[in-house]
């Protein structure tokens, strides 16, 4: 008997952490163009790109799903940050724009490992009624990412198991620990085309061009896997010498596996974290947008 079973496609399960921000009104596109670092004004109604918010010194606050449903309906899935807090956030720089900004716990987040029934890359359907749905996956491994009224039923393996998939796919699922502490440069977020160099001014853009233009960038997400349960934070060594540190974790089956901001050129060497041996891994291609 198989000590993993995998969860049936077309069973959907609750993806805890996720939740939904609404921006609504005259200036919502306006408005998310100004604070995110995706280009907002390029993306077609009806299409869905990655974002994220930073600071004013180019670190990444939260990395989320940007849907445009219209220029006055823009909404965010936020897979791990505090969306009322971050809701309470952003509406301080509202000012006199007109849009209304809302942590929505109407609507709930669920996976499904199969393809989309009419979603593809990334165009998204749906309406309110009969729930949104996003094609979340890549070719080789199809996850389909809903959001609906009537929330899906807890199923921990699955959930795991979509966690470490977004791992091996390099999008970093940052815990509270790692928030406002690396730039989009330093989490890969060009494999997820999840910046913009050319648009406007938004917080942090000066850091992020400068970095760009200039070629600093030196550091980078690595894919590890290991035997030993791995924890961000923890600093990557081979043997006395410094190489990163953990930002994201989780399982997949017995393996663990950890994202790492690491040297973008650097030796071959023999990797351990805490004295326990690592192994790099590659990541998969798949989730841009």
């Amino acid at each position: 008997m198989d000590d993993n079973p995998q969860p049936a496609a077309d069973r959907y399960f609750a993806l805890p952490g996720h939740a939904l921000i609404t921006l609504e009104g005259r200036d919502a596109a306006a408005f998310a163009q100004a604070q995110f670092m995706n280009d907002v004004a390029l993306l077609e109604p009806g299409r869905w790109q990655w974002s994220g918010w930073l600071t004013p010194k180019g670190r990444v606050i939260a990395l989320f799903a940007l849907l445009k449903r219209s220029d006055e309906a823009i909404w965010l899935v936020l897979p791990d940050a505090d969306a009322a807090a971050m809701a309470t956030a952003l509406q301080r720089f509202v000012f006199r724009s007109k849009v209304r900004i809302q942590f929505r716990d109407d609507l709930h987040a669920s996976g499904r490992f199969g393809a989309p029934s009419a979603a593809s890359g990334a165009d998204f359907t749906g309406d309110e009624e009969a729930g949104f749905e996003l094609d979340a996956g890549s070719a080789d491994a199809p996850r389909t990412l809903r959001l609906a009224g009537t929330p899906a039923p807890q199923d921990d393996a699955a959930a795991t198991r979509w966690h470490a998939l977004d791992l091996q796919h390099g999008l970093p699922r940052l815990p509270a620990s790692q928030v406002e502490h690396w730039t989009p440069q330093q989490l890969s977020l060009d494999r997820l085309r999840a910046y913009s160099v050319k648009k406007g001014c938004y917080p942090g853009q000066e850091i992020v061009a400068r970095t760009h233009f200039l070629g600093q960038a030196k550091r980078g997400l690595v894919l590890l896997g290991a035997d030993a349960a791995l924890e961000p934070g923890h600093e990557v060594t081979a043997g006395s010498v410094a190489m990163g540190k953990l930002v994201a974790a989780g399982t997949d089956g017995a393996r663990h596996l950890a994202l790492a901001v690491m040297p973008l050129e650097r030796e071959a060497a023999s990797l351990d974290v805490d004295g326990a041996p690592v192994a790099e891994e590659p990541l998969r291609d798949g989730l841009a947008r």
